[in-house]
């Protein structure tokens, strides 16, 4: 056989394997209907069937009259709207409700590739009002089939949540990640995460940052007969095992106010950031007025510290005058920044304290040329760093000679 003959035949021999080798997708096994199903259904959880096996959901509707603590769901357009008209921009501004979600999650754990999400809370608008939809996974088998059933895979959402991206999500993506052979790709969405926003917002007014905890200090809500979040994981793993639901749909409910509770601190949070300063503390709207000042948006920042300055009592508003007159010195408004200095400093306590100090010497150093106010401030500071242990060794050390060496240029100049 001549030598062009035997390439033609190995490339025939190729081109037959190659098609040999394509390689087919395995068939979905789809997961055993639990034969707890019937009692699920019986208390009202509908049984839901799709490619990958079942999912039980449980959906409810709320009119836009519908009133969760203090607020009306229907003050969420109210909130919209002061965004569309506001000329401050903001990283919780929104101005519709198209392809938005509040989001929470239920697990069996908090970390680790064996805790599941075994329910997935979604709070959605509709025609008339707004829809709550909780999936809730039939057993571990069956996970395919309930984390296709978020939609998640589909077109791109915001999703708003309460720690969400730290928890809540990322789970989910772990989840995902390890089924992805039968899923969908998980798509990317926009994350609106309020348990920081509430952070900023009621920093030093609200001793802990949990969702219950806001939903009494600042929503009018307080829930009754309410299930520990730390329970929810034996109570799930319970009624898979014994296949009653009754204590589960403690926990939906628990999901369920957690969810109406995000809408109506969106709505607050946004009165509080928008309109002016009426029945919060002067600590919240100078935490609004600080978190103005760090994105930028100087004037309306300034505008409210002006507002805790001019409605609160000089006590209370310290905090207020210390960080204005951080901006007014910024503005070389020397005069008024010395002043909200001054209002601050008998209230001050610790590093502001000295900050304060320090800011006011060397306004009177540098600007009004009055070396004895100036000197006297300094060595103020230098008493309240020597007598510190705010700082380390080597920190306090340089902040001293930082202090000294301002002391002896100024006792040179008196």
């Amino acid at each position: 056989m001549s030598y062009e003959n035997k390439i033609l035949q190995m490339k025939k021999l190729l081109k037959k394997n190659n098609t040999q080798h394509v390689i087919e997708k395995e068939p979905i096994l789809k997961p055993d209907v639990p034969n707890y199903a019937g009692i699920w259904q019986d208390a009202g959880l509908k049984m839901i069937e799709n490619d990958f096996g079942v999912v039980f959901l449980l959906e409810k509707h709320y009119p836009l009259d519908y009133k969760h603590g203090a607020i009306y769901l229907r003050e969420l357009y109210d909130a919209f709207e002061k965004w569309q008209h506001t000329q401050n921009s903001h990283p919780i501004s929104l101005t519709d409700a198209n392809n938005l979600i509040f989001y929470d999650t239920e697990t069996t754990g908090l970390k680790g590739v064996g805790t599941h999400i075994f329910l997935n809370g979604l709070l959605e608008e509709s025609e008339d009002g707004f829809t709550l939809k909780q999936y809730v996974l039939a057993d571990p088998s069956n996970e395919v089939a309930f984390l296709f059933e978020s939609k998640f895979w589909q077109g791109r959402k915001t999703i708003i949540t309460y720690n969400g991206k730290s928890f809540d999500w990322p789970q989910l993506q772990t989840r995902w990640t390890l089924n992805k052979k039968d899923l969908p790709p998980l798509k990317e969405h926009d994350h609106l995460d309020l348990f920081h926003g509430s952070k900023r917002i009621w920093k030093n007014d609200i001793a802990r940052m949990k969702l219950t905890q806001v939903e009494e200090e600042k929503l009018g809500f307080t829930r009754l007969d309410d299930v520990p979040g730390y329970l929810a994981p034996i109570i799930y793993l319970d009624a898979v095992k014994s296949g009653q639901p009754d204590a589960l749909l403690k926990v939906l409910k628990h999901n369920e106010w957690d969810l109406l509770s995000l809408l109506t601190l969106y709505v607050q949070a946004t009165n509080l950031l928008c309109e002016d300063i009426a029945e919060e503390s002067a600590t919240t709207y100078t935490n609004i007025g600080k978190w103005y000042a760090d994105l930028r948006e100087i004037d309306r920042s300034e505008e409210l510290l002006q507002q805790v300055t001019n409605q609160y009592t000089s006590e209370e508003a310290a905090n207020a005058y210390f960080h204005l007159g951080f901006q007014q010195k910024k503005q070389q408004n020397y005069i008024e920044a010395r002043k909200s200095f001054q209002q601050a400093l008998p209230y001050l306590q610790g590093r502001q304290q000295i900050i304060a100090l320090i800011e006011l010497a060397k306004i009177f150093e540098h600007r009004d040329k009055n070396y004895e106010f100036a000197l006297a401030m300094t060595k103020q500071a230098l008493k309240l760093v020597t007598e510190s242990s705010l700082w380390t060794k080597d920190s306090k050390s340089l902040r001293l000679a930082d202090i000294q060496k301002r002391k002896n240029r100024l006792e040179r100049k008196k």
